[in-house]
């Protein structure tokens, strides 16, 4: 839960860092940036009960 803590404390810095530097690009790229370690986490953990069915 404490990760869960900081990914947020993390993701209000880059919101508060786009907003005061006026880096609006910034905040697709960390959305798909965290999109894709979900896809890459969820694919791991889904892996080996693929390979049971084959």
């Amino acid at each position: 839960m404490i990760f869960f803590k900081h990914l947020g404390r993390l993701l209000k810095e880059f919101v508060g860092f786009a907003w005061h530097n006026k880096a609006w690009w910034i905040i697709p790229v960390v959305l798909v940036l965290l999109l894709l370690a979900v896809f890459i986490v969820a694919g791991q953990t889904v892996a080996p009960f693929i390979y049971t069915l084959f």
